[in-house]
């Protein structure tokens, strides 16, 4: 065995626990470290554990991709999601048009356009991306 295998099998065993997650238990416990880290490193690339964090936030995703995929879903979904949640009714988003443009946009026979996106990620606080 080389000599730079027996250094990293060292390191390997501390290191290993923060760098593995294969059930939810480290999922949590990754997520944990994670925001640690965010709240010790933000978004400062010449910190020293920079690269830690973003190879930890690259194993969430990929097992997050995996264990927890998002549905698919259109941007009437999205909207139809956010109108339960507010307890909002058609009528209630005039600033992107009239009920009944609401209505087709909702039934699927008409789409968001730019304008109406940007307006309701105003509203909701959110990127517009989601309703892409």
């Amino acid at each position: 065995m080389s000599t730079l295998t027996k250094d990293i099998q060292g390191h390997w065993a501390n290191i290993h626990p923060i760098l593995t997650i294969r059930n939810e238990r480290e999922y949590d416990s990754a997520i944990k470290r994670l925001n640690e880290l965010l709240d010790e490193i933000g978004d400062n690339e010449r910190h020293p554990l920079y690269g830690l964090l973003d190879t930890l936030g690259t194993l969430i995703h990929v097992y997050e991709e995996t264990h927890h995929p998002m549905p698919e879903c259109t941007g009437a979904d999205v909207l139809r999601f956010f109108m339960e949640e507010h307890g909002l009714n058609q009528s209630d988003l005039s600033e992107i048009g009239s009920q009944g443009v609401v209505s087709e946009i909702l039934n699927g026979k008409r789409a968001l356009n730019i304008r109406q996106i940007r307006l309701l990620a105003k509203r909701f606080q959110v990127s517009p991306a989601v309703f892409i």
